[in-house]
Formats: structure tokens, C-alpha cells, sequence
């Protein structure tokens, strides 16, 4: 029996894409080490934890749970400003993940090519607008709306059938958006970082081997 070819591609970006993971930590740092270093080891560890999940959830949930501040929409508006502008252009500027490049320009127009970024949406389309990637994608998508929700979407307004889609990520929401909508899963483990992902979860270390996975195995 032959295997269904896949059609489409869902990234995450930080990690995925681009060598931004430790952007985001950095950002974090910035924002909380004033706190002193108790609230800042509980800020980076919930923000470990929770990779992929918007800024905004993890930010309202710092300031509630380890300095007893429940922000209301304006002030955590303006903390999420600060986060991004610590982050948008170190962001831009960061190098893409090793194959990267050489994937979307080899794929681009043969595979469906999504991104799925816990990032705000319009400030996701700014930034791979700025890397010069945009084009390369069928869709670009961000916060708020969840990974899961987008993947929905996108599978159902173009058509594809779950065992035709496959999702790359580098956290657990990205698994479990995979896992939720049905679609195989490939995770990136940068060799520097641990491994989160399940045993028996396929990974990779970068790109570069993209296209023969997806097509081969």
C-alpha cells in the first residue's frame, strides 16, 4: 500500500524557523529580573514550560501568580509592548535554523507552507515580512487564536485530509496541536536544548534533512 503524500507544512517559528528560542528568554529575563531572582527563576520556568503558548497568557499569569498584580487590559498591553520591542528585531536579525532557507525555496509551490506562532499575529506577518521569507508561505498565522484552531482551519478550508499534513515544532504545544488535529508530528531539538518531547517522538536537530522526511518516511 502506498504511503499518502504529504500536501502541507505547519512550522512553528522560534526554534523552528528561526534561531530566536533564546530571544524569547532574554525578553523575559529583561522584564522580571527586577523582581529579584526568586520571581525571576519562577517567570523563566513557567515560560519553559510553556513554549509556544502566546506571550500574552504567560505574562498575565506571571504577574497574577508570583507578584500578585492582575493586570487589566491596558497595563498588560503596555507590558507586552515593552516585551516586543525588547524582541522584534533581535528576532529579525537572528539566523534562520540550518536548511531553512534551502526547504522554503526548494517547496515553495509544490507543499502547502503555514506558519503557526504562538506571536502576535501582525507582528509574526512584520517579521518574516523583515526576514524576507513571507512570500515563501500559503499563510502566516499568530496569537491569539490557538494552534490547534489554525491547523482546523486551514486543513478544512484547503481541503487536506489529516494523514496529508504534517506539523514541525520545538515545544509541547506544538505536539499537542499536532496530536489534537490528527496530523504527524516532527520535532526540532536543538543539540543545546533538552529534548521535551515523548520517547519515540521523530526529531531532528535542524532542516536540512526536511524534504527527504516528509517525503520518504
Amino acid at each position: 500500500m502506498t504511503e499518502t503524500p504529504i500536501k502541507a507544512v505547519f512550522f512553528d517559528f522560534d526554534g523552528v524557523l528561526a534561531e530566536s528560542a533564546e530571544i524569547k528568554v532574554e525578553a523575559f529575563r529583561s522584564l522580571y529580573a527586577e523582581h529579584g531572582p526568586e520571581i525571576l527563576q519562577k517567570v523563566l520556568a513557567h515560560h519553559a514550560d510553556h513554549e509556544g503558548i502566546s506571550r500574552v497568557e504567560k505574562i498575565h499569569h506571571c504577574h497574577r501568580e508570583y507578584l500578585g498584580v492582575d493586570l487589566d487590559e491596558v497595563a498588560l498591553a503596555e507590558v507586552c509592548e515593552r516585551y516586543s520591542a525588547i524582541v522584534e528585531d533581535a528576532v529579525v536579525t537572528c539566523p534562520a535554523v540550518a536548511g531553512c532557507d534551502d526547504f522554503l525555496a526548494a517547496e515553495h509551490g509544490l507543499l502547502g507552507l503555514f506558519v503557526v506562532s504562538g506571536t502576535p499575529e501582525d507582528e509574526l506577518r512584520r517579521i518574516c515580512e523583515r526576514r524576507g521569507i513571507a512570500r515563501r508561505f500559503d499563510g502566516i498565522y499568530g496569537s491569539p487564536r490557538l494552534k490547534d484552531v489554525i491547523v482546523n482551519e486551514v486543513m478544512e478550508s484547503k481541503g487536506y485530509q489529516p494523514n496529508e499534513a504534517v506539523f514541525i515544532g520545538d515545544a509541547m504545544t506544538d505536539y499537542r496541536a499536532a496530536e489534537a488535529t490528527g496530523i504527524r508530528f516532527i520535532g526540532r531539538v536543538d543539540p543545546a536544548r533538552r529534548d521535551p518531547f515523548p520517547v519515540g517522538t521523530q526529531t531532528v536537530p535542524d532542516l536540512t534533512t526536511l524534504s527527504m522526511l516528509i517525503r520518504h518516511n
